[in-house]
């Protein structure tokens, strides 16, 4: 019916009497207002972690291991690399600071390894466990290193198989081990090595990527003779909990506070513009500080997830 209706009307010439955009479109509740700018910031919030753990992460981790390369040739060259828990000058090593050149070519792991193993110290690579020996050195040197996100240098450690080589290159030498297995939480312990042998141990998280299910790890002994090193400066049971397995970090959390309340401001700016401006001058002007804001504040959060993420 209704459409004969509307037929006939168009036989005749008539249409139907456009809508009258003049009457004002009455203004949202400050409840409506509110909810608005929550729904923003989980939006902008969400995207921005997105991007930082897939795709930004990895170019950071990238162009900070071409700087420890490079930083690290240059200490080999010279003879400062360091040997053990302090630098050429007696100074504590720096969380962060190149430690060794990690290589595992079945798998195509190239990577310098770092001091410390904390999120931050995670986001430029791999990073040396402070409580044990550096690699080569007597003892069992263990490695930590990221599943997906920041490049996740670490993401393909499980399909190393018995006897596939790792090479060390630190400031003692270069050290060649071999793989003698890999273990999951609760698989059997491979005995201590004795006086004169040193160990690797690569570790990272199991399961699927960004779903840790417990932690991998990566046995390897070394093929020749270790050698000697200045004692550890953190006693077993002396790591702090951020180094630890799938620790977190929340020294920063202040920071991540005052990213976050900058979002909010930007948020609230951006809503009050969206009912003064055009929509569209107020898109082009807030969205890329939205953003790059969200980008640091992604950036704190990944501090407060475990660190072999």
């Amino acid at each position: 019916m209704m459409v004969a209706r509307a037929a006939a009307l168009r036989s005749k010439g008539l249409r139907r009497a456009p809508r009258d955009r003049s009457v004002p479109v009455p203004p949202l509740s400050p409840r409506a207002q509110l909810a608005r700018a929550a729904l923003i910031v989980v939006l902008v919030l969400s995207v921005s972690l997105l991007l930082q753990l897939l795709v930004v992460s990895g170019f950071q981790q990238r162009a900070a291991q071409q700087s420890l390369f490079d930083r690290f040739r240059a200490e080999l060259a010279l003879g400062t690399a360091p040997t053990g828990p302090t630098d050429f000058e007696g100074q504590v090593l720096a969380l962060g600071a190149p430690v060794a050149y990690l290589e595992a070519p079945t798998i195509g792991l190239r990577q310098v390894i770092v001091e410390g193993t904390s999120p931050s110290a995670l986001f430029d690579g791999p990073g040396h466990r402070r409580d044990t020996p550096l690699p080569g050195q007597e003892g069992v040197a263990v490695v930590m290193g990221r599943r997906a996100s920041f490049g996740g240098p670490f993401s393909r450690i499980a399909e190393l198989h018995e006897g596939d080589p790792i090479r060390v290159t630190a400031g003692q030498g270069t050290f060649d081990f071999e793989v003698m297995g890999v273990r999951g939480d609760g698989d059997p312990i491979p005995p201590l090595p004795e006086g004169g042998e040193s160990r690797l141990m690569l570790a990272t998280a199991d399961g699927a990527p960004f779903v840790p299910d417990g932690v991998v790890r990566v046995d390897a002994a070394l093929t020749t003779e270790a050698v000697g090193g200045s004692s550890v400066l953190i006693g077993p049971g002396s790591l702090p909990a951020r180094e630890d397995y799938m620790g977190s970090d929340t020294d920063t959390l202040y920071a991540l506070v005052l990213w976050l309340e900058l979002l909010i401001a930007l948020t609230a700016a951006a809503i009050w513009a969206w009912h003064r401006w055009s929509k569209a001058k107020a898109w082009v002007v807030f969205l890329p500080p939205l953003m790059l804001v969200g980008l640091f504040v992604s950036s704190e959060a990944a501090r407060l997830l475990p660190n072999l993420l």
